[in-house]
């Protein structure tokens, strides 16, 4: 899609969860250069006012920050109800992913994973959509994972509510599309951002893809279908895991994958 035509489909603005770093500034790169103003919302104040102040020096567009919990959902849902701008495409990056062995997760731990990656990416496009169907056009972007295509040891908890909103993602492709409204879920494997680098022990696992690259492939999937699989190793290996391998071979693969996460 041509950057004016993007323009028009999907903006003036863009609303980022969790953009401040790693593949949530990724993206907010990226849809910078397609010409959209940003909404950036992020936990740390001094990441999220420096990712602002350089998209803002290097595409001259205007940038809203927003120095939020999303776990918080009702206290960002106000800020945004203030804000008074058109919001045509909403990226949902921000996550919370206790990693280690359930038995050993707090029940705080389990509850904020819930509220940022379950309730926040839920009630956030309710609140957001409404607007889209009115205007008949818009997008929608969930982040989910290949985590989230079976059970996942190490990281149960997470790739459990990955899971969610890559079904979510799928239902909802169908039901807004009628009202001009993209909708897709990103099932991507392994990123390096420093959340993961700091996360892995190992060396990368196999189809481990820079941010800038699941940023592009996901955007530039917008209104081709419910789901986008970034780059090749992990399209084949989500084939594999979810149509010839049994579910039993699919768990202990990925178990393999994230056992050494800590």
């Amino acid at each position: 899609m041509k950057t004016t035509q993007f323009k028009e489909k999907y903006g003036p603005f863009a609303l980022v969860a969790g953009g401040s770093d790693g593949l949530g500034y990724a993206f907010a790169e990226a849809v910078a250069r397609r010409g959209l103003n940003l909404v950036l919302i992020a936990r740390q104040e001094d990441r999220l006012h420096a990712a602002s102040e350089r998209l803002k020096a290097a595409y001259a567009i205007d940038v809203i920050s927003i120095a939020k919990d999303m776990a918080d959902f009702e206290n960002v849902r106000e800020l945004i109800n203030a804000l008074h701008v058109s919001i045509g495409l909403l990226i949902y990056n921000a996550a919370f992913a206790p990693i280690g062995l359930f038995e050993k997760t707090s029940e705080d731990q389990l509850a904020l994973a819930v509220a940022v990656n379950v309730k926040a990416p839920l009630l956030l496009t309710k609140l957001l959509c409404a607007s889209m169907i009115a205007q008949k056009r818009g997008g929608i972007v969930l982040m989910s994972s290949l985590a989230g295509a079976q059970g996942s040891p190490n990281i149960a908890t997470y790739a459990a509510t990955k899971s969610f909103n890559a079904i979510l993602a799928e239902g909802l492709w169908k039901e807004l599309k009628p009202h001009g409204i993209d909708v897709v879920a990103c099932c991507a494997g392994a990123i390096l951002t420093p959340g993961y680098q700091k996360a892995e022990k190992t060396k990368p696992a196999i189809g481990t893809l820079e941010a800038s690259e699941v940023a592009e492939q996901t955007l530039n999937a917008l209104g081709k279908g419910p789901v986008v699989i970034p780059g090749i190793v992990n399209k084949i290996g989500r084939f594999i895991l979810t149509r010839v391998l049994s579910r039993k071979a699919a768990i202990e693969i990925m178990s393999k994958n994230t056992g050494g996460l800590s």
